[in-house]
């Protein structure tokens, strides 16, 4: 297999192209460099950091792939669903800029003795900010 990266062109991004040997010859392109990796017992693998960075790919992204008739695999990292805006967000953040504008005097730096409060009652908890959030509906 053949780790190809293509343009998108006007939609921006790379592509990453996986072609097999008996493929040759009917690639889109040179490639630019070549990684490999391992199957495990149960078809995994582990997507080289040269693809994920090349793919803009995070942890829990998604991949999509793509057969091509002359025997490419195409891998394209999944646009996430738009997330919806906080319909009362953007009027709350205009109303904090026009009061700091307004009235700068306001602004106070936070002092050590409310650090010490703070860290007081979130000083033990574990945070794992890769964790999945459950959803609305189970909360």
């Amino acid at each position: 297999m053949h780790l190809h990266y293509h343009s998108l062109g006007p939609e921006g991004g790379l592509m990453a192209v996986l072609s097999s040997p008996d493929a040759a010859g009917a690639s889109v392109g040179t490639p630019q460099s070549e990684v490999e990796s391992a199957l495990t017992e149960r078809y995994q693998t582990t997507v080289p950091q040269p693809v994920r960075r090349a793919l803009g790919l995070r942890k829990r992204d998604r991949i999509r792939y793509s057969f091509r008739a002359n025997g490419e695999v195409v891998l394209q990292r999944v646009s996430p669903d738009p997330i919806e805006e906080d319909p009362a967000l953007a009027p709350f953040l205009a109303l904090l800029e026009r009061d700091i504008a307004s009235h700068p005097e306001r602004l106070q730096p936070i002092g050590t003795d409310l650090v010490r409060r703070l860290q007081d009652l979130v000083g033990g908890i574990e945070v794992d900010l890769d964790e999945v959030l459950p959803d609305d509906e189970t909360i």
